[in-house]
């Protein structure tokens, strides 16, 4: 967003792409596969041919990034994405994490040591079937370890061409700015939506620095309600689109590297997402989004994204 010079803010044109990396382009709206997975992100959620349809229907549908990680499952995500998509067509970008351990639908583990990443790395290799990982994230910091064994162990898979890209996943402005003095980031992923804008910070440092923002729980995790919802019902009815739908044009229109990646088990909700990217807010539209209340944020660590 740059400055008029009447000191109003001008919106830009909404990009339809985002060069990952610099050079890896890839459209700005994804398909995550979180909701791939059962309760918890444990186990599976139904059948295995509809988890394996819906992947291949984002592609068929011009949805150039997924998003998954080595723990949504554990496991189960990347084998349904090599499943459906393996051998990956061109211009098709997978992007993981590794870095937390799971061991039930309710304890997640943080464990950035060099040697459990690169093993992490590994498995989402042979997982996803394939000998370079697009876009390979740290789920989280580990506390216990220094950023800079945990960036470097990244930075030698990246040098052995096993993976292309690397992300950071909720981090603070202050650790994004630390990680970026060590080695190159490629992309943050942390929570962003309509109605938690609390990692604005880290969104204008990723602007300043080319960086991809992947927003997880782009919906605000079904809290579209109240005040937000009539502010939505509002716009969505001019556009006559749904409430997702304007939640996720907001994204597209609030900053062009905001990449986000909504998920589903279901091909009509994911042709609703997908219908998002069509949508062009006026600009009677985004002040009337902008200034709804953010809701009291979550726990910033939850280890859902």
């Amino acid at each position: 967003m740059t400055e008029r010079t009447d000191g109003r803010a001008k919106r830009e044109p909404v990009a339809e792409t985002f060069p990952l990396g610099g050079g890896l382009p890839v459209r700005r709206l994804g398909f995550g596969t979180a909701q791939l997975t059962g309760p918890g992100y444990w186990g599976p959620r139904g059948e295995r041919a509809d988890a394996v349809a819906v992947l291949r229907r984002a592609v068929e549908r011009g949805v150039t990034l997924i998003d998954t990680a080595d723990n949504y499952g554990p496991g189960l995500a990347e084998e349904l994405v090599a499943e459906a998509l393996a051998p990956y067509p061109a211009g098709l970008t997978v992007a993981t994490k590794g870095g937390v351990v799971r061991t039930s639908d309710s304890a997640w583990h943080v464990d950035g040591r060099p040697e459990r990443l690169r093993a992490m790395c590994e498995a989402s290799l042979r997982r996803l079937r394939t000998e370079t990982i697009g876009l390979y994230q740290l789920h989280r910091l580990d506390p216990a370890v220094p950023m800079e064994e945990q960036l470097g162990a990244l930075d030698e898979l990246r040098r052995e061409g096993k993976i292309r890209c690397v992300g950071l996943d909720t981090v603070t402005a202050e650790q994004l700015e630390r990680a970026l003095s060590l080695t190159g980031i490629d992309s943050v992923q942390n929570r962003f939506n309509l109605l938690d804008r609390a990692s604005t910070g880290v969104l204008e440092l990723c602007e300043t620095h080319g960086l991809a923002f992947l927003p997880w729980f782009p919906l605000a995790n079904g809290a579209l309600t109240g005040a937000a919802a009539s502010a939505l019902d509002s716009v969505a009815g001019r556009h006559g689109a749904t409430r997702g739908q304007i939640a996720l044009a907001w994204l597209l229109h609030r900053s062009p590297v905001l990449c986000p990646t909504p998920g589903t088990g279901s091909p009509a909700h994911l042709d609703e997402n997908l219908g998002a990217a069509e949508i062009r807010l006026s600009a009677e539209d985004l002040r009337g989004l902008d200034a709804l209340a953010p809701l009291d944020r979550l726990d910033p660590l939850d280890p859902l994204g």
